[in-house]
């Protein structure tokens, strides 16, 4: 099982069934085939099968999910391709940083390649999900790409990336902490800064959003999440009494 076997592009309520039917087809292209949509307009839709050309198969097999947590499930790594312009800047990094960043997660190891509406993109919440920005340069007067171009761009990088063999390990063998996993520690964090009245539920401003970013930057493995969690589980108890 090669690495790209391991790679799933997600599809965030895409309003034209072409662009899906176009995706899947610069996926086959690129040797990937894992498809997951997250509310789609209109799938399954003939357009998307003319658009595929050849494509079936990866549409067949697309998942749909009601939500982009749920489209994460069992991944260690989520990178987000999204032009909109953001309040907090998050992490960026060009489509073969990106394409580096997915090998170096290893075999075994499920990763996700986001990518936002037609229109609008990712919200802030959906990538608050995600560990970092691709970004695609592109003419800056007129740097709108099609969401299939997109897709395309970045699985290229993808296939170059694994014919070049460009994998490694962690260190010590820890594997990353999947996402679902890391989440739960962020509601944790979140519900012990509360109880130590260090966060103002009620005007929180971007506190979490800035702490989301460093762990991100860590990257926590599964035993670092459990030892970050004990010791929320231990404030909470210091507080308690």
């Amino acid at each position: 099982m090669g690495i790209l076997d391991n790679v799933r592009i997600v599809l965030v309520e895409t309003s034209h069934p072409g662009n899906i039917g176009a995706s899947a087809r610069a996926m086959k292209n690129m040797g990937l085939g894992r498809l997951y949509l997250v509310r789609p307009r209109l799938f399954p839709h003939a357009e998307a099968s003319a658009r595929a050309s050849g494509a079936d198969d990866v549409l067949a097999n697309a998942r749909l999910c009601d939500t982009l947590s749920e489209a994460l499930g069992g991944c260690t790594l989520a990178l987000a391709s999204s032009a909109r312009g953001r309040t907090l800047s998050w992490p960026q990094l060009s489509p073969n940083e990106c394409a580096k960043k997915v090998m170096v997660e290893g075999p075994g190891r499920d990763v996700a390649l986001v990518f936002g509406r037609e229109r609008c993109g990712l919200s802030n919440s959906e990538l608050d999900l995600c560990h970092a920005l691709v970004h695609i340069p592109a003419n800056p007067s007129y740097a709108s790409l099609n969401l299939s171009a997109a897709v395309q761009i970045l699985c290229y990088e993808l296939y170059v990336a694994s014919a070049n063999n460009l994998t490694a390990s962690s260190a010590d063998g820890d594997p990353m902490a999947e996402i679902q996993r890391v989440e739960q520690f962020y509601i944790h964090l979140e519900q012990t800064l509360t109880a130590l009245e260090f966060l103002d539920p009620s005007n929180p401003k971007y506190l979490m959003r800035r702490l989301r970013r460093l762990f991100n930057r860590v990257r926590l493995t599964g035993k670092e999440v459990n030892i970050l969690r004990g010791i929320l589980t231990a404030t909470q108890r210091g507080i308690s009494r």
